[in-house]
């Protein structure tokens, strides 16, 4: 596959996408094309997505490369004449892009297996943005033995021709908490014969604006956000119950856990001084993504090497599950300049076609590298 049919496959996959857990024709699509080169699909039991290998011949370490195949349900707005053909779901942070790129790259390395001392072991993985892909991915048990991890992902503000690579964290923990407040209801001109669980909800979501501030060190970042306040359905009556939703991102581990705690104490406390009673809970996303400092600088030397430039991406509240498999490893997680102008889960976000095949031929670089590494 030439540059031009990769440019080609990447428009088929941008214009048919698939949210998490419905990447069957994108999962079909890859298979197809890695088959037809001679590339092995390893059992492994996924609905969708699916785990490949190159190499094996010759004694070498064992090199992770992994995209994410799936697409958020937004209605584009690009105007591409390749746009999305399936209303409300559009590839809008890029993982068609990805999943052609990580698809050029094996190509190369089947080119070159016969010179590739050790295993490449490829993850095309479904569910990153809603569901728990890179769990099931590990379930399989096919990345056990890899003993370095490298991902690449769409970065708007650099153009085609940029990588960013950054040592050290690079993406957030995102954990959600949900609050809800119980208080007595009755009729809106009788409040004293109830317990409104409003005033509660309404003090709650002042006091965690300033959680941060109290456990949390001022160099190390960290974000509280309420996000969804939610209490009753008409004008006349005092609810049951209120309910209070937000996001935590964090960088430390340490931080993680002492804004939990914070968050809820804080619920119960508000609730308490108003009558009322909270019950809390907290839904734990993926740990932040932290490169690792060696594994960036031999990749930023060989960026440097093909010719791309190399820029520090800016530092970010959001969220990747691939930590998820560098809880086992270590690895790099690189941003790749694909212009566009408008930021990733927006409706008109593109990817410039032109940093495909580049990205393609760094990642295949960058295994045959690292698998010969000492």
């Amino acid at each position: 596959m030439d540059e031009q049919k990769l440019i080609a496959f990447f428009k088929d996959l941008h214009a048919h996408p698939e949210v998490s857990g419905s990447e069957f024709r994108t999962t079909a699509k890859l298979r197809e094309a890695l088959e037809a080169a001679g590339v092995r699909i390893l059992p492994s039991g996924l609905q969708t997505g699916f785990v490949a290998e190159v190499g094996g011949q010759r004694p070498g370490r064992v090199i992770g490369l992994r995209c994410d195949i799936d697409a958020l349900p937004v209605s584009e707005e690009s105007g591409l004449p390749y746009a999305s053909q399936t209303g409300g779901v559009m590839h809008a942070c890029g993982h068609d892009f990805h999943a052609a790129a990580l698809l050029g790259a094996a190509l190369l390395l089947k080119e070159r297996e016969a010179e590739l001392a050790g295993t490449v072991r490829l993850v095309f993985q479904p569910a990153e943005e809603y569901g728990n892909g890179a769990q099931a991915v590990i379930a399989t048990g096919l990345t056990a033995d890899v003993q370095e991890f490298y991902a690449l992902h769409t970065y708007p503000p650099f153009p085609a021709g940029t990588l960013g690579i950054k040592e050290g964290p690079v993406m957030a923990a995102p954990d959600a908490f949900h609050i809800r407040i119980r208080g007595r209801g009755c009729h809106g001109a009788q409040p004293h014969k109830g317990i409104s669980p409003v005033p509660a909800a309404a003090a709650l979501t002042l006091a965690l604006q300033s959680t941060t501030g109290l456990v949390v060190d001022p160099f190390s970042p960290a974000v509280v956000t309420v996000t969804h306040l939610s209490a009753g359905n008409t004008w006349n009556v005092i609810p049951e119950s209120a309910l209070v939703e937000g996001t935590v991102r964090t960088l430390r581990g340490e931080d993680r856990a002492a804004l939990r705690e914070r968050i809820a104490a804080a619920a119960e406390g508000c609730a308490a001084s108003y009558g009322c009673t909270a019950e809390f809970e907290w839904e734990d996303g993926p740990a932040a993504v932290v490169n690792d400092a060696a594994l960036c600088g031999a990749a930023k030397a060989l960026a440097l090497q093909m010719g791309f430039t190399v820029a520090r991406q800016e530092d970010t509240m959001s969220s990747e599950d691939f930590s998820v498999y560098l809880a086992a490893c270590p690895g790099v997680f690189i941003r790749v300049g694909t212009g566009g102008g408008y930021p990733n889960h927006h409706p008109r976000f593109t990817a410039d076609p032109a940093a495909l095949w580049p990205a393609s031929r760094f990642l295949a670089r960058l295994a045959l590298e690292r698998c010969a590494a000492e």
